[in-house]
């Protein structure tokens, strides 16, 4: 299948597939014409692509496990298992940050809030 057909299958940009196939991801057999080529395997590719790119794996890290993935149930795949805690650590740590931001955030609006009631009275 052309790089439209899959594109309008699996709802990813045809600009998206590019790059997956830059980044090692896809890998289209090139026809005389220059034209890419997709196996029907790559529409399960692009799946699962899409779903690590969701869980807010970098395509480094997608590319490190993704054939492992694709051949075997992810169960039997150790690569996955230290990127999810790594990438579930970095979340845990946003998560930390942010509450830190917005207790920040809340300290101001109390603080700016309670001077704005003293300079409308005077």
């Amino acid at each position: 299948m052309k790089i439209g057909e899959l594109s309008a299958r699996t709802g990813v940009s045809i600009r998206s597939l590019r790059y997956y196939e830059e980044q090692g991801l896809l890998t289209p057999v090139r026809e005389a014409n220059g034209y890419r080529e997709y196996s029907p395997f790559a529409e399960d590719q692009v799946r699962t692509i899409q779903l690590y790119l969701q869980l807010g794996l970098s395509t480094e890290q997608i590319s490190g496990f993704l054939t492992c993935v694709l051949q075997n149930p992810e169960t039997f795949c150790r690569e996955v298992l230290p990127v999810y805690e790594r990438k579930l650590r970095e979340i845990e740590a946003q998560i930390e940050q942010l509450g830190r931001i917005k207790a920040n955030l809340q300290d101001r609006i109390r603080f700016f809030g309670a001077n704005s009631v003293r300079v409308q009275e005077e």
